[in-house]
C-alpha cells in the first residue's frame, strides 16, 4: 500500500477550498494580510501540490492600507469551475468586503474583482438546475441568497439556511448538490482548540435541513491528537470515484498550552458514504494514499539566487504590491529592497519572505545594508 504524508501543503495555508477538472484538481487558500493574495495550488493526485499563482496578483485586485491588522486582508476563499470558468469569491477584510474574481486559467491571468453585496464572511458559491448562482455566507448565522455573478448584484432577500450544532461561530459554508440532496457543510466551535465540522442536508437549496444525528463530524477537540484545531473544510468527487476532503488543522509543539508556529495548514482526508451522509476522517499525519497514479511535482529548490527574470511566486509581502520598493536588481543574484519605515512595528515596514513548511528547519541570506539603512533576515508569525 501507498502512503502520503499530511499535511499536503504543509506551513500556513488555511481555509482550502478545492474543485476538480477532469483529472486536475486545484486548491485555494487564505492569505491574510499578505500580497500576492489567494495562493492556487495545482495536483494530479490529490497529494503532490504546486504553486501556480495567485488569484489576486496586482494592486487594482488587492490593495490593504499600512494599518490593516495582521490576520486581516484576505478570509476564506471559494474556488469552483462552471460553465468553462474558475470563479474564486472571498472576503477582504479591511479591505474591499466581498469579491469575485474569473479566470479561464487558474494560473491566470484573473479578472478585476466584482463586489459582492453581502455582508458577512467566508462567501460560498454554487448553482442550482435552473443555472441560478446562490452565494452562501456567513452572518448572524448560515444565510443563501442568489447573486449575479457577472456584476455581483444581490437578487433577493438572504435567506437563513442551518447554522450548525449550536456550537459559537457558524461559519466556512460550502453547498453541494449530490444526487438527490443539498449539503450543507459548515465548521463551528471557533478556529481555535474547539473547531468542528458539522454537515446538514435537505431536498431543496434553501431548505429545510436535516442535520447529521452525530454532528459534528469531524473534530480533535479535548483529544491528544497531535493535529488540532481540525475544521473548515471542503469536499471533492475524485475522477477515480473516491471522495476526499481538505480541510485546515495545526501541528501544535510543547507543553500546555501548545503552540504552533507555521499556522493553519492543508490536510487530506479520505470520505465515506453512509446512509447517504458524507463522513469525512480519520485525519493521519502518515495515512494510505489516493488509489491514483502519483504525480509528484521537482521538488522546489529550498534557496533563490534571485537571478530569473521575474520574482518567485512564493515570495510574499505585508499588505501591498510596490514594484519600486521590492525589485529584483539589474544585477544577478540582488533583490533590492526599499524600506518605508525604520522598524518591523512600524506602519509600512518592509518585509519579504516564504512559508515555513516544516516545523525545525535554518534561514540565512546574505544582506548589503546601504549607508544609513536598516535590514536582515526576519521572522514573522
Amino acid at each position: 500500500m501507498v502512503f502520503f504524508d499530511n499535511p499536503v501543503i504543509p506551513g500556513f495555508s488555511p481555509d482550502p477550498s478545492i474543485c476538480r477538472v477532469g483529472e486536475d484538481y486545484y486548491v485555494a487558500t487564505s492569505s491574510f494580510e499578505y500580497v500576492p493574495g489567494v495562493p492556487l495550488w495545482h495536483s494530479r493526485d490529490l497529494v503532490n501540490w504546486r504553486l501556480i499563482g495567485h488569484a489576486l496578483d496586482r494592486p487594482s485586485q488587492l490593495s490593504l492600507p499600512d494599518t490593516a491588522p495582521s490576520s486581516c486582508g484576505v478570509y476564506a476563499p471559494t474556488l469552483r469551475h462552471h460553465d468553462g470558468r474558475f470563479w474564486m469569491i472571498t472576503t477582504v477584510v479591511a479591505g474591499q468586503g466581498n469579491i469575485l474574481v474569473t479566470a479561464d486559467d487558474p494560473a491566470g491571468p484573473w479578472s478585476d474583482p466584482v463586489p459582492v453585496g453581502i455582508p458577512g464572511i467566508d462567501p460560498d458559491l454554487a448553482w442550482d438546475d435552473e443555472g441560478n448562482c446562490w452565494c452562501v455566507f456567513s452572518h448572524d448565522g448560515i444565510r443563501a441568497v442568489r447573486i449575479d455573478p457577472e456584476t455581483g448584484d444581490v437578487l433577493g432577500e438572504p435567506v437563513g439556511m442551518w447554522s450548525g450544532s449550536g456550537l459559537q461561530y457558524p461559519e466556512g459554508p460550502h453547498l453541494y448538490r449530490i444526487g438527490d440532496w443539498w449539503y450543507l457543510l459548515l465548521s463551528e466551535g471557533g478556529t481555535e482548540r474547539g473547531h468542528a465540522m458539522s454537515v446538514a442536508r435537505a431536498r431543496t437549496l434553501t431548505g429545510p435541513y436535516e442535520a447529521h444525528p452525530d454532528n459534528p463530524v469531524l473534530s480533535h477537540r479535548s483529544t491528544g491528537h497531535p493535529v488540532q484545531n481540525t475544521g473548515h473544510g471542503d469536499l471533492v468527487h475524485a475522477h477515480d470515484g473516491t471522495w476526499w476532503m481538505v480541510l485546515l488543522g495545526t501541528r501544535p509543539r510543547g507543553d500546555t498550552p501548545k503552540f504552533h508556529g507555521m499556522g493553519r495548514e492543508t490536510f487530506l482526508v479520505p470520505v465515506r458514504w453512509e446512509d447517504g451522509w458524507p463522513l469525512p476522517g480519520p485525519l493521519e499525519l502518515r495515512a494510505p494514499a489516493p488509489d491514483m497514479e502519483p504525480h509528484p511535482w521537482p521538488a522546489e529548490p529550498d534557496r533563490d539566487d534571485f537571478d530569473a527574470p521575474v520574482l518567485a511566486p512564493r515570495w510574499v509581502a505585508p499588505r501591498r504590491h510596490d514594484p519600486a520598493a521590492v525589485r529584483l536588481d539589474e544585477r544577478p543574484g540582488h533583490l533590492v529592497l526599499h524600506a518605508r519605515a525604520d522598524g518591523l512595528e512600524k506602519p509600512g515596514a518592509l518585509f519579504v519572505g516564504w512559508r515555513q513548511a516544516e516545523p525545525d528547519c535554518v534561514a540565512r541570506t546574505r544582506a548589503d545594508v546601504g549607508e544609513g539603512g536598516r535590514g536582515g533576515l526576519a521572522v514573522r508569525l
